[in-house]
């Protein structure tokens, strides 16, 4: 049994084994995984799909997504660029993943058996003129 005292009743304790429970709705889930995913590839929340399902008791995700990219003009005129924008699509799809699968964690106390992440579409970054 876990007991708490509070500062006003410091001689009472405060049984909190019986806390009750918190329950994430389907939805709720979806919408977190969805700004997490957004925010680990720079997209827009409303572009990536969530799928939920179950692996023996413990949450699998699929997200389906576009990613940011910078445009080919500009990697041919700065070849570093690909390194200092996060490395390759395949690489920053795999740190997304990892991401992802810590950050839902964090903030829904989900176990999370996989996290798949499929690459639904790149959005170009055009280049931006200086006034």
């Amino acid at each position: 049994m876990t007991a708490v005292a509070t500062p006003e009743r410091a001689s009472e304790a405060v049984d909190l084994t019986d806390r009750g429970r918190n329950r994430v709705t389907a939805k709720a889930l979806t919408r977190v995984v969805a700004a997490v995913t957004a925010d680990a590839l720079g997209v827009k929340a409303s572009r990536v799909g969530v799928g939920l399902s179950d692996d023996k008791g413990l949450l699998v995700l699929t997200v389906t997504t576009p990613i940011r990219v910078a445009s080919l003009t500009r990697v041919h005129a700065a070849p570093g660029l690909v390194e200092r924008s996060g490395g390759t699509i395949v690489d920053r799809a795999a740190r997304a993943q990892e991401t992802i699968r810590e950050r839902v964690s964090a903030l829904t106390g989900s176990q999370i058996a996989r996290v798949t992440v499929k690459l639904s579409a790149a959005d170009i970054q055009e280049e931006e003129r200086v006034r």
